[in-house]
């Protein structure tokens, strides 16, 4: 057993997906996050129990009648699957007696699905982002330090601790990239189905993923033809895709088809549609193009350079990427190649969709929510091509990638301080355009100083109710939200910060290990 510890204690990939499993821990703050991941997590009861997808109270602010004049939710059923497991263990826990006095506020069942779901969705991106960087040839050390970097310098950390489906679809595009590739390489047709059934997965959770799921086949048709396939064996690569990946896509479509058919009666339009029916209904006044009536430039630019959602902003190893590839385009692989411009032209393909959309910007979201996945996807080859090409850079550049790579760090870290409605309550008082990121740390400074009041963050000037003032004016961290709410015994507060704290201690030294492991393995290659 001491052995078999030791070998694992040297294994990168052991330590990284330990280290992922201990970061959604450690930032976990009890509450799903979001008011979507709320209501997904309703309906994932409604799958087991005799609840209903919505509740009357939600209704008209969220939900859509449907058949039988029943109120339902309008998102795709994949999250509130992949939720379904917790959710069965949470309710089982939240009637344990030892939780029969507890006022439930962070509730029982949401602790135990955000710890579960975050845990497991955030090892298997480890594992599945690791994989994909090595089959693009990055030695083991820059693959390890790339997923660090997904997880720690991207808005993937923010949405581990709030759990909206942008990390779920991350996983699963990740897969589609990876085990698709693992075909095109070897012929695998199990590789290809799973891969293939990841992307399909991805079509129940937002039926916008089909962006996904086109730009990884174009990733492996800029492979096959960057190496010279053309014709009759371009064809015959593409029967053989079509013949495993095709079925599984259309079996995919038709559960999502069906799905939408039980609640609203149709089988061809989609939720948004209903949606802009029945808002419609309630307000006469909108357009006629609800809710497509932002003017393209607005969702387009906005994306990228407005100030409250700019994906530079709030994700800069994107910058990183762009400029490494420009920069070193002629001295990298196919695969990186074709990795790097499907990657940005699916976040291309994602802005221009999303960019005449009412809500463009995500609404409640750190960042545009629509956008961010397509963003860590490209932002995933900004710190293994700056390791690998080091010699090959210019001072200027490897300093500015280190800078970035540091801003990213501490924006990140930022975005975890408080829940993240709080700026977004704020600018309906201060007003627009506002510059979130440095607005957050305007906060935690005034949070840290006691200066709340003082720096415009009391319950009167925001107009937030009770429930909403206790939930934001604390650290957002589990034990910080039990002590402040005080629903919870005294001794399980103490008991929070004692685990929080041994957990954080903990992934210190695992990555501490990770990281000197992976410094002294040798810098290979899968294929050198």
């Amino acid at each position: 057993m001491t052995s078999r510890l030791g070998r694992w204690l040297r294994d990168p990939l052991f330590l990284l997906c330990l280290a992922a499993g201990l970061l959604a821990f450690v930032v976990q703050s009890g509450e799903l996050g979001t008011a979507d991941t709320m209501h997904r997590l309703q309906t994932t009861h409604w799958l087991w129990t005799s609840e209903p997808q919505v509740f009357p109270n939600d209704y008209p602010e969220f939900g859509l009648r449907g058949r039988g004049g029943q109120l339902y939710a309008w998102y795709g059923i994949g999250q509130s699957l992949l939720m379904l497991p917790a959710d069965l263990v949470g309710t089982w826990m939240a009637h344990w007696s030892v939780f029969s006095d507890y006022q439930d506020d962070p509730p029982v069942r949401a602790i135990v699905v955000s710890y579960l779901t975050g845990i497991l969705v955030n090892v298997l991106t480890a594992l599945v982002g690791f994989r994909l960087l090595r089959q693009l040839r990055f030695s083991v050390r820059e693959s390890v330090v790339g997923v660090l970097a997904l997880m720690f310098c991207t808005t993937h950390l923010h949405y581990t601790q709030n759990m909206a489906e942008n990390n779920y679809i991350m996983l699963l595009t990740l897969a589609g990239f990876s085990f698709q590739y693992e075909w095109l390489r070897t012929g695998s047709r199990r590789a290809l189905f799973v891969g293939s059934a990841a992307l399909g997965l991805n079509l129940l959770t937002r039926l916008t993923t089909g962006l996904d799921l086109m730009l990884v086949g174009v990733f492996l048709l800029l492979v096959l033809w960057s190496e010279g396939e053309r014709g009759r064996e371009l064809w015959r690569r593409f029967v053989t895709y079509c013949k495993v990946a095709a079925p599984v896509y259309l079996f995919f479509l038709l559960v999502d088809r069906l799905y939408q058919f039980y609640r609203f009666g149709s089988f061809t339009t989609t939720y948004v549609a209903q949606f802009a029916v029945e808002r419609r209904l309630q307000d006469p006044t909108l357009p006629a193009n609800y809710p497509w009536t932002s003017p393209f430039h607005v969702g387009f630019l906005g994306a990228l350079f407005k100030p409250e959602k700019s994906i530079f902003l709030f994700d800069p190893l994107l910058a990183l990427a762009i400029v490494l590839l420009v920069v070193l385009w002629k001295r990298l692989s196919i695969e990186v190649r074709a990795y790097g411009v499907a990657s940005l032209l699916l976040l291309l393909a994602y802005i221009s969709f999303y960019a005449r959309y009412t809500y463009w910007e995500g609404d409640f979201a750190w960042g545009d929510r629509y956008v961010s996945t397509s963003v860590e996807l490209a932002a995933l080859l900004a710190v293994p091509l700056l390791l690998r090409y080091r010699e090959n850079l210019s001072v200027w550049i490897w300093r500015g990638g280190i800078v970035l790579i540091a801003v990213s760090l501490i924006i990140q870290i930022a975005s975890l301080a408080f829940w993240l409605p709080l700026e977004i309550y704020q600018m309906e008082t201060f007003g627009h355009p506002t510059f979130v990121i440095a607005l957050r740390f305007k906060n935690i400074a005034a949070f840290a100083l006691g200066k709340m009041d003082a720096w415009g963050l009391d319950t009167d000037a925001m107009h937030w109710d009770q429930w909403d003032y206790v939930h934001l004016t604390t650290w957002n961290f589990l034990p910080f939200l039990l002590r402040r709410v005080g629903a919870a015994p005294a001794w399980v507060v103490r008991t929070a910060f004692v685990v929080w704290g041994a957990t954080l201690a903990a992934l210190g030294a695992s990555l501490w290990r990770l990281l000197a492991i992976s410094q002294r393995r040798p810098e290979t290659s899968p294929r050198d």
